[in-house]
């Protein structure tokens, strides 16, 4: 457990531990357990009737006043949504740990470096633990909020809202969404955690590191 704050402080010695003994339950049970929560608290305090007005104005929707009444009233509870969104973060955290994992085993296997698909997944949980700082960030944003706070409002690390506020229809307002402030931390991770698990020059680490997120960035960039 004493890795949980290691990974914060001293990287290297928690990497260099992981080479040789690779684990990822606790790191990809922390993320999920934080996501979950923070779900659970944004859709049980949320406003009901404001925010489904809010996904209706977010979506640009021109219906008419009797469909958008017809769709209010098939639309399922805030708390329901909380419940289905909570069991879809645990799918989505454990989806993008495995593809991750599968990243890093595919490209050890075409650099000879001869990494095992465990270690892509102890590469990819751990280097991943900036995000429960920012989980942890729009959880209190969540259990404060007024109930009339849109989701997006509380990825306080976010470039959107924390540098810039682009309306709805903005071109980039999509990837200002999207772009994490600290997945500048988990590019260091990733890259420290490659460096010592291949014994890789900084260089090949900082290319492994970097190219996931550019590819991420480059399709939600690339989405009208």
């Amino acid at each position: 457990m004493s890795q949980l704050v290691d990974i914060f402080l001293q990287p290297s010695k928690v990497f260099a531990a992981e080479r040789e003994r690779p684990t990822f339950l606790v790191p990809a049970l922390v993320l999920a357990v934080l996501a979950i929560a923070f779900t659970l608290a944004y859709f049980f305090r949320v406003d009901p009737a404001w925010y489904a007005d809010h996904m209706f104005d977010a979506s640009g929707s021109q219906m008419s006043a009797k469909q958008m009444a017809q769709a209010r009233a098939n639309m399922p509870s805030p708390k329901v949504m909380g419940v289905f969104g909570a069991v879809g973060v645990v799918v989505t955290v454990a989806l993008m740990l495995a593809i991750s994992a599968l990243y890093y085993w595919i490209v050890s296997k075409i650099t000879g470096r001869g990494l095992g698909y465990k270690h892509g997944l102890s590469l990819a949980a751990w280097s991943a633990m900036p995000a429960v700082l920012g989980s942890i960030i729009a959880l209190v944003g969540a259990l404060t909020m007024n109930p009339q706070t849109g989701i997006e409002s509380l990825m306080l690390t976010h470039v959107d809202p924390l540098l810039v506020q682009l309306p709805a229809d903005a071109r980039w307002n999509r990837l200002a969404q999207t772009a994490d402030l600290l997945s500048i931390w988990t590019v260091f991770l990733s890259a420290l955690g490659w460096r010592i698990f291949a014994r890789s020059s900084w260089a090949q680490a900082l290319v492994v590191a970097l190219l996931p997120l550019l590819v991420v960035y480059g399709v939600v960039a690339l989405i009208p």
